[in-house]
């Protein structure tokens, strides 16, 4: 599914969560992770629930963004989510691409580039 119009995405129930929790609730954040995921941002791997906490109190801290899903294609288990990240960063906003691989109900895999 693509769409243009942020309030009607229908996302996949972990990554709404995701996007719900990532600038308030590290550890909401990182329960939306299966034990052994990985996050791979800023061209650095982190690897389980604690370090994906980790990673996301330190990126609230460091740049203080907000994220606006945009657009998503879902295809099999990998949703892709195009959005626009603002925040304390050179080149605020960008549009982000966010590629989710989700199995059950937990996300096992986050790419975040540009």
């Amino acid at each position: 599914m693509t769409t243009n119009h942020a309030a009607s995405l229908k996302l996949p129930a972990p990554i709404a969560s995701y996007f719900a929790s990532e600038t308030t609730d590290p550890q909401s954040v990182a329960r939306c992770f299966a034990e052994d995921a990985v996050v791979l941002d800023e061209r650095h791997e982190h690897r389980g629930r604690a370090a994906i906490a980790a990673w996301n109190r330190a990126g609230v801290a460091k740049y203080a963004f907000s994220t606006e899903p945009l657009s998503a294609d879902t295809a099999g288990a990998r949703t892709t989510v195009t959005a626009k990240v603002s925040g304390n960063f050179p080149g605020s906003p960008a549009r982000l691409r966010f590629a989710f691989t989700v199995a059950g109900h937990l996300i096992t895999r986050l790419e975040i580039g540009s």
